[in-house]
């Protein structure tokens, strides 16, 4: 058993892998292919819980914050002003440009279920300026434009795709936000002029940092041109084959781009954290629609290299701030841990497209863990403070920022938390998935709509009710957590079993009920929430003598404001867990209080830390056995 994040019972759930499942045609489409098909969250409705205040922040601050930083403090919306122009020179870093991009992705996501007049208004106002930004030949890019034409194409490694591809999904975004096409339209002749240069017979390419290959594939899945899924396929071919020419720093360093061997004899997770993230999203994408069942051998591997050597245990990745990403199997230092938001962010895209391939509830695990714990992190309580890098253990000199010189993660999560209904429901020939347990209302299918009440993670009860429109005979899929060992169903009040007596239909995670589905059933899971103290692997030489503390999802963590002994403090066996009733951070936040041997801490969710005064904090703590 080898995991630093995930404890035993997970990992015997983790270790089965499907070789071979998906042999596929390359004449069928992704809806064929794919087991399930996510319910669009612009069908869903979040209501009142744990993410609702988070995503009411996001709406009242996160987005004004992002506004304020193009225009005003940073200089990004000059340089395309700049661009448009063709004056001025150009402020900040070559790949700024991507953050604009992923922030108006954001508001697009935004004002599917909140149109806002004001925020529309600004969207097309900065759409105005990127279309006068772009050159007669397509290409757009406010860094080469500014600073010298005839330098673009010449470095692999200069985010020019990268770029472009975070525009595509903005693109898309807004297109099926608003009905507007003006930046489809652009993003397409940029698409094209890129494949007038590059491709079969034409110049070689390894983009240095992935993501253009999964945009190319939204762009196919809105335009309906094929061109542009076979070119995402072309890009990603070309890894491996020494096409790649980067700047000197990483001349020697083909792991960190990905760019070692061709990506369907990969097996072991290297590199950069986040590029490889999204080059693991392109390769599900491009299986989906081509058949490359080559690439799913490659991804299972991978998929086990991370989550079973290389994962935190609040499902952040990468170790190293050297190269941003991964190092050597099993060590995962915490203080100097990397874990990029974006990484986090980028597993949970990752594992929602592995899920919809497979039907397997492993990967909501994963993308659970990493939603919860190292993706929300990366935001304050306030909405308008930010992580870059999200370690495990703190001396109290690590803190959030209003910004930063490279804004990768306020943008990325900018884009990413109006988004979330996307994970919660999904919909395959055999029925309703339910992956996520988040209040809401949602509009599954023509054929029925659902309702989720829950107080989850702080409670393990979720009541869904059933509205179908006729009587519906299809399976009512469940997840189960990987780490529930207690839990029941019932339908219209009727035992139907439970976990610990192992009468539940099950498959790949999911319980699975069968029947008739009429107007109003009711359906609810009672999961117990025990505190669980977790040991590392004893491969990770950074944990010995430590434990953490879990609950539900929720990594915990101890911070010096609520626990003056910090360094003296240490669980023990005896140690007692309860939930306090004192609410140190909000209303809505519940926190734990160890009682025993080692002298009572406070324990408070790790999303939560560096909210308050500075002081030292630590995931890991001191075990007295």
């Amino acid at each position: 058993m080898k995991t630093h994040s995930l404890f035993k019972r997970e990992l015997a759930s983790f270790f089965i892998l499907l070789p071979g499942l998906l042999l596929m045609s390359s004449c069928q489409s992704a809806h064929q292919e794919q087991a399930v098909t996510p319910v669009d969250f612009s069908q869903v409705k979040i209501e009142e819980g744990f993410w609702s205040p988070v995503l009411e922040r996001h709406k009242q601050t996160t987005m004004a914050v992002c506004i304020d930083q193009m225009e005003n403090q940073t200089g990004r919306i000059q340089n395309f002003i700049n661009a448009a122009k063709k004056e001025g020179k150009h402020s900040g870093i070559y790949f700024d440009d991507s953050d604009v991009y992923k922030a108006l992705e954001g508001f697009a996501y935004s004002l599917v279920n909140h149109p806002d007049a004001a925020l529309e208004a600004k969207c097309d106002e900065w759409i105005d300026w990127m279309a006068a930004a772009q050159e007669e030949d397509g290409y757009l890019n406010t860094y080469y434009t500014l600073t010298g034409l005839e330098n673009r194409w010449t470095d692999m490694n200069k985010h020019e795709m990268y770029c472009a591809g975070h525009l595509f999904e903005a693109a898309v975004a807004y297109y099926k936000a608003t009905g507007k096409r003006k930046l489809l339209d652009v993003s397409c002749r940029f698409a094209d002029h890129m494949m007038s240069i590059f491709g079969p017979g034409k110049r070689d390419w390894v983009p240095g940092h992935e993501e253009v290959e999964l945009a190319l594939v939204k762009l196919y899945e809105t335009t309906g041109q094929k061109k542009y899924l076979d070119f995402a396929h072309w890009l990603i071919e070309e890894r491996g084959h020494g096409y790649g020419v980067y700047d000197i720093r990483f001349k020697d360093h083909v792991e960190y781009f990905q760019d070692d061997r061709p990506v369907a004899e990969m097996r072991s997770i290297a590199g950069h954290a986040v590029r490889a993230m999204f080059l693991y999203c392109g390769m599900v994408d491009v299986t989906s629609y081509l058949g490359t069942s080559d690439y799913m051998v490659a991804l299972d591997s991978l998929w086990e290299d991370v989550v079973c050597r290389n994962m935190y245990i609040t499902g952040g990745i990468g170790q190293s701030k050297h190269n941003e990403g991964f190092t050597a199997d099993y060590s995962l230092p915490n203080k100097e841990a990397y874990c990029e938001t974006c990484a986090s962010v980028g597993m949970v895209f990752w594992n929602w497209r592995m899920m919809r391939m497979t039907g397997d509830a492993k990967y909501v695990d994963v993308l659970e863990k990493s939603m919860y714990n190292g993706a929300l992190d990366g935001i304050s309580l306030t909405g308008d403070h930010f992580f870059y890098v999200n370690p495990l253990a703190s001396d109290g000199d690590h803190h959030r920022k209003a910004w930063y010189g490279c804004a990768c993660c306020p943008s990325q999560l900018c884009r990413f938390l109006p988004s979330m209904g996307n994970y919660i429901y999904g919909m395959s020939d055999k029925g309703l998935y339910v992956n996520l347990f988040i209040p809401s209302n949602a509009h599954c299918s023509k054929d029925l709509d659902v309702e989720q009440k829950t107080a989850y993670p702080w409670d393990g009860r979720v009541e869904l009710t059933l509205h179908p429109r006729k009587t519906w005979k299809k399976e009512l899929r469940i997840r189960i957590p990987a780490w529930c060992q207690e839990a029941s169903l019932t339908v219209n009040g009727q035992a139907v079993g439970s976990v610990q007596e192992g009468n539940l239909s099950m498959d790949k995670g999911y319980a699975v009920l069968v029947g008739s589905w009429k107007e109003g059933d009711k359906i609810v899971l009672d999961m117990n929430l025990p505190v669980r103290v977790e040991a590392a692997d004893p491969r990770v030489k950074e944990d010995e003598g430590l434990r953490a503390v879990v609950r539900g999802p929720l990594v915990y963590c101890m911070e010096e404001v609520d626990n003056p002994q910090f360094d003296k403090l240490s669980l023990t066996p005896d140690t007692q867990f309860t939930l306090t009733e004192e609410r140190p951070l909000s209303d809505d936040i519940r926190c734990i209080t160890a009682t025993g041997k080692g002298g009572d801490i406070t324990l408070i969710p790790y999303f939560a830390w560096d909210n308050r005064v500075p002081g030292k904090m630590q995931v890991w703590i001191p075990y007295q056995d």
